[in-house]
C-alpha cells in the first residue's frame, strides 16, 4: 500500500452575531461581494488565532468566539485539498467596523437577515448560515479543535 500525502489548505469562516444582525466585509476580488470574514490559516497559528485575526485584519472588529457552528472538508485529487472550521463570534466591545478600504477588504458593516437582499453576496450559503444560526443551530464547544496542553 502506498503512501499519498493529502495537502490541505487550512481557513476559517467567522460568523459574527450582534443581537439579529451580522458583521459582512466587502471582499476586494471577485466583483466585490459581501461574506463573512475568514481566510487561511498561517503556519504555527491556531484556528481560532486564525479567526481571530483575520476578523480584525478585514472587519477592524475584535472578537470573542462562541463556539463552532461546523467543520468543512473539500477534498480534492488534483489540488490542495481544504479544511475550515466556522466559527460564531460575537463582537468584543462596541467597536465600529472599518470603512476604509485597505488590501484586505474594501470595508465591513452589520446586516440583518433581510438586508441580504439587497446585497451581491459571494454565496447563498451567507443567507443559510445566518438562518441557522437565527433558528438556534446547534454550536459546538471550541475545545473539540483546542489542545488540551
Amino acid at each position: 500500500m502506498s503512501l499519498n500525502l493529502i495537502s490541505t489548505e487550512l481557513f476559517v469562516v467567522v460568523v459574527v452575531r450582534s443581537d439579529n444582525r451580522f458583521l459582512l466585509i466587502q471582499e476586494v476580488k471577485r466583483n466585490s461581494p459581501w461574506y463573512f470574514p475568514g481566510g487561511r490559516v498561517e503556519p504555527d497559528e491556531t484556528f481560532t488565532a486564525a479567526a481571530q485575526r483575520e476578523t480584525l485584519e478585514e472587519a477592524g472588529i475584535p472578537i470573542i468566539l462562541e463556539g463552532i457552528l461546523r467543520i468543512q472538508h473539500l477534498p480534492h485529487p488534483r489540488e490542495k485539498s481544504r479544511l475550515g472550521v466556522f466559527f460564531l463570534a460575537r463582537p468584543e466591545g462596541n467597536t465600529q467596523p472599518k470603512s476604509q478600504p485597505d488590501q484586505e477588504s474594501l470595508g465591513a458593516k452589520w446586516f440583518t437577515l433581510k438586508e441580504l437582499e439587497e446585497l451581491p453576496l459571494r454565496s447563498e450559503f451567507v443567507k443559510t448560515i445566518i438562518s441557522e444560526v437565527l433558528t438556534q443551530v446547534e454550536v459546538y464547544p471550541l475545545q473539540l479543535i483546542m489542545s488540551q496542553n
